[in-house]
């Protein structure tokens, strides 16, 4: 069975900085402990959505789960309002598409810049991890629009993935 966290290791995965990461600096980037990632990557393997020696993300694989079965596996509602890290249509790549009027979200984060509806993220480190890693924020607002999102908004995050996911499947 996949795990929330299983998502956000991927797609460190897929980032410039976690390509050549070992299980323990994959851990500590994404505010981890080694042995979940360890059993993350298991997970992932045995899912079909990583190669066999837990290197390579299989991109036509994690293609069709974001965009067909995120929002099913692991849904997201608004909730309180409150201050945190941008995400959803109040973050880059989806915010540089679409206005989202006065309506701003974000990943409860005592830190964080924003204000706005708390959406949950992922795994309770990502704002944190985000902040270090602009590729991986990236692709955590674009999962989020597919978690949350309208069609509209859906269509530009399915657009944002596919470019990402061709350019990590060309540096292979």
């Amino acid at each position: 069975m996949m795990l929330p966290q299983d998502i956000v290791v991927l797609l460190k995965k897929m980032t410039t900085q976690g390509r050549t990461m070992s299980c323990r600096g994959l851990a500590d980037s994404l505010g981890m402990s080694a042995s979940n990632v360890s059993k993350s990557l298991e997970r992932c393997k045995k899912a079909q959505l990583i190669d066999r020696h837990k290197k390579k993300v299989n991109v036509l694989a994690l293609q069709e789960f974001l965009i067909h079965g995120i929002a099913y596996v692991f849904p997201v509602e608004a909730g309180r309002v409150g201050r945190g890290v941008p995400t959803y249509v109040s973050a880059a790549p989806i915010s540089e598409e679409i206005s989202n009027g006065t309506e701003s979200y974000v990943w409860h984060y005592v830190r964080g810049t924003g204000r706005g509806q708390h959406i949950e993220p992922l795994y309770p480190s990502v704002p944190e991890a985000a902040m270090r890693d602009e590729e991986l924020y990236q692709l955590l607002v674009i999962v989020d629009t597919l978690r949350i999102g309208r069609a509209r908004e859906k269509e530009i995050a399915i657009k944002e993935l596919r470019i990402r996911l061709d350019r990590y499947a060309e540096d292979q």
